[in-house]
Parts: structure tokens; sequence; C-alpha cells
């Protein structure tokens, strides 16, 4: 090696010593130990990363950093490339793989035969099955790595976002491309409800030991819906206690939940920090291109003949998720059969009405909004009417009013006297003060929605 090259190699070292210091343990052990230094030129250094998923995430997060901390150093601008090759280190426990059966006459492998199916996965839920679009690549893309080295990097990982984009097809499609491609691993699929259920089951009949066999010795740990952990206070101490040990042991853990987990309450302080440890990573609702993709998907292997106009209708029509889409779809595939005619853009418009309908509900009352958004941050509709302007409850109040806009008929002037006799001005720059956010905060329109969601379902009871 050239002096020039072992100072390159020096200035990279000193970087990543640097980098260490600012970062916690976690988020560097995540992000830079699978990085290498590969060579340099008079102008940047080569780093060598396992995948194109790890390469974009690194430039994204932190290459203004990496090239500052070089500039600094070194005293001349220098840019990093970037060359992908697997890396596993010596030490580095790796997962055995499915061996192909055998090989043919001509000594070529034969095409290895899918095993059977794992007993708590849906077949259905794998990654072909999956549309990817712009609202969730990020997500998607993130799955398909953890699948392809579980235990080896995005530990743990939270997929978060609103009912129906696909969290639960994700999750089960990790645990179904592992349970195909590894021998060795023990996959373990459970609902947050069903891992406290069970909980409780083993100490009413003291089996404690039994449950944490199960869920301790896993390789890969999937869990749903952790939403529900909130106010379970002995369910979250069991699983802060499996997920360390699943944590320290370098397994794979994966969560869903229907929002950020910040914004869950009722959790404990440790228990969320173990969470927020990893990669969190979210869905969005669908952009137009992406539901027309997953109903043409769906219809071709239905083997379905569907005007393209009808597709059109549908998907300019439904815009909330995929489960809304397949509902529709559904409907559609079930007049057909059940008739026996052919769909037309007119029946299509007649079936599907109810899902066409507005979003403006009638029966959707102020005092339902203000409570459940009082409820969500743990205020009382009290606190979203009264004279306070602090954070805490002028947040809530304009997200309150934002989504009173969005689904009622109610005028600003309406909304403001709901709301502390407030003027229609305030109810305005309430709007757009939330609707800018949105375009800026990914995390927000999720919890709109989810707000909206429970409006609306708190309206039918009523």
């Amino acid at each position: 090696m050239s002096n020039e090259s072992w100072d390159y190699t020096v200035f990279w070292n000193e970087t990543m010593s640097q980098i260490r210091n600012e970062l916690s343990d976690q988020e560097y052990t995540m992000w830079f130990n699978r990085m290498e230094y590969a060579g340099a030129s008079e102008t940047e250094i080569i780093i060598r990363v396992p995948s194109s998923f790890y390469r974009d995430q690194v430039k994204q997060r932190y290459l203004a950093m990496i090239e500052e901390k070089l500039l600094e150093l070194s005293g001349t601008h220098l840019k990093l490339d970037f060359t992908i090759s697997k890396m596993v280190s010596d030490d580095q426990k790796t997962p055995r793989r499915h061996t192909p059966n055998a090989t043919g006459s001509d000594g070529a492998p034969l095409p290895r035969q899918k095993k059977g199916s794992h007993q708590n996965l849906k077949d259905e839920y794998t990654f072909d099955n999956f549309v990817i679009g712009t609202n969730n690549s990020f997500a998607a893309n993130a799955a398909m790595a953890i699948a392809k080295n579980p235990g080896t990097g995005y530990n743990p990982c939270l997929i978060y976002g609103g009912v129906g984009l696909g969290k639960t097809h994700l999750i089960q499609s990790i645990g179904n491309q592992v349970f195909q491609e590894f021998d060795n691993l023990k996959i373990v699929y459970v609902t947050m409800e069903s891992f406290t259920n069970e909980f409780i089951q083993s100490i009413r009949e003291k089996k404690t030991h039994l449950f944490k066999n199960k869920y301790r010795y896993a390789d890969v740990l999937l869990i749903d819906d952790i939403h529900f952990l909130q106010k379970k206070t002995e369910t979250q101490e069991e699983l802060f206690h499996t997920f360390n040990a699943l944590y320290d042991a370098n397994k794979q853990m994966v969560f869903t939940c229907d929002r950020p987990v910040s914004e869950l309450k009722e959790l404990t302080d440790r228990l969320r920090s173990r969470f927020e440890r990893g990669l969190n990573v979210d869905l969005q609702p669908p952009s137009f291109e992406t539901r027309y993709a997953i109903l043409k998907k769906k219809i071709e292997r239905a083997k379905l003949d569907i005007p393209e106009a009808v597709i059109e209708l549908v998907c300019n029509n439904v815009t909330t998720n995929v489960r809304d889409l397949e509902a529709a779809l559904t409907k559609l595939i079930a007049y057909a059969d059940l008739v026996n005619k052919n769909i037309t853009l007119e029946i299509a418009q007649q079936q599907l009405k109810d899902f066409f309908s507005s979003p403006k509900q009638n029966n959707v009352t102020m005092d339902i909004i203000q409570r459940v958004v009082a409820d969500y941050f743990n205020l009382s509709a009290n606190d979203l009417k009264g004279k306070k302007r602090t954070k805490v409850i002028a947040f809530p109040r304009q997200l309150a009013m934002y989504v009173t806009r969005e689904i009622t008929e109610f005028s600003t002037t309406e909304v403001g006297l709901e709301f502390g006799g407030r003027d229609h001005t305030t109810v305005m720059h309430a709007y757009q003060r939330i609707e800018n956010r949105m375009r800026t905060d990914p995390t927000l329109d999720p919890t709109v929605q989810f707000l909206i969601r429970t409006i609306k379902e708190q309206s039918t009871k009523n």
C-alpha cells in the first residue's frame, strides 16, 4: 500500500472514530459497522457497503457529515464513492440457507422445491404480491433487506401506518421469505393481542417458563399491532425483557404499529426507546398510480375482464387505503358472479356508490370530534374549547379544527363558535397550519387518518 493510500486510510479511520463519539452505540452499529474502506484516489474515498438500499440510506442520512469531517481532517474536498458487495465478518453468525434438493443429469442444480407453509403465516402475504409505490418503497425495501439477512442489520424494525396500508402484508412477507430461504431459523409471528393473552394464560397456569422459551429463543420475532400494548403494564414488562434477550443475541425483531411509537400513550419510556432504537419506516396512503397497479395485479391474478374505465373510476374515488380498494373490487366481482353480468362503467357506479360517497358526513358532530381528539392527546374536550394556548393544547386544538373542516360541512364561523367562541380567521389559520405541516412531516398524515377513522366509527355507533 502506498503512503498516499495509507494517509487516506488514516483519514477514514479518524472520521469513523469521531462519528462514533457523536452517535449512540445503536445508531453507529446499525449504519457504520457494515461499512468498509475499499480504496481511494486523489479526490475520493471508496467505501464498501452490503446493498444498494444500505448505500442510499447512508447517503441520505450521513453523507454530508462524513464529507465535512474528511475535509476538516485532510484539508481537501474528498467525495465518497460506494461499491456494493456482501460483507460477513468471521465472527458473525450466518444462518444456513436452504440448499438445492438435487442435480439434474447434466449436473446442474434442479430448481429448489418450495417448502410447505408456515403454520402462523398466510401464503398470500409475499413480496411478489406486494405492489411497491412511492408511498411504501422505503418500508418494502427495508423489509426485503431484513428477509435476506435477518439479524444482521435494521434491527429492530418498526413499520407504522394507518389501517389497510400493508403493515401485516409486509411483516408476514418477511416471515414467509425467511421460512423459505433458511433451514435453521425459528420464526415466531404473533399479534400483540395474542401475545398478551398467551402471557396472561401462562401466569394463570404457572407456565411462564414455556412462554419465555417460545419468545426468547426465536431467531425472527414478528409482532403485529404493538399499539395494543398501551396500558398493559405487565405485558410491557415481559416484552421489554424479551426484547433485551433477543437484541443481545442478535436476533431479528420486526414490529408494526398504527402510528409512530412516539404517539403511543401509556407506554413506558424504556420500552418506547427500544422500539425507536432501530429503523422506523412508515406507510402512506397509495398514490393513484399505485392504486391502479394494485387493482391491475389483483384483476390479472383473478383472470377477470374489467374495463380500464372501471379501474380508473375506482382508483379516482377510493383513495384511503389498499383494504378499501380490495373491498370495492370484491363487491364488483361478487356482483358479476351472482347476476352473471359483465362489469360496465354504469354498473360499477351503481354498485360502488357507497364507496364513492362524499367524506363529509352529516352524522359527525362537533362533540364527537372534540372527544376523540382530546382522548387521543390525553386531554379533555374542555381543554380544546378553553383559552389556554400552550403547545400541548394548541396543536391538538388546531388538529381538531382541521379534521372538522375536512369531514363536515360546518362553516369556519360555526367551528370557531364550538371551539370556545373563536373567530373564523382563527379556524382558517389552524387549517392552514396543519395543511402546511403535513407537507413536511410524513408522520402527521397517518395521525390525521387515524383520527378521522375513529371519529367516523364513533359516529356510526351514535
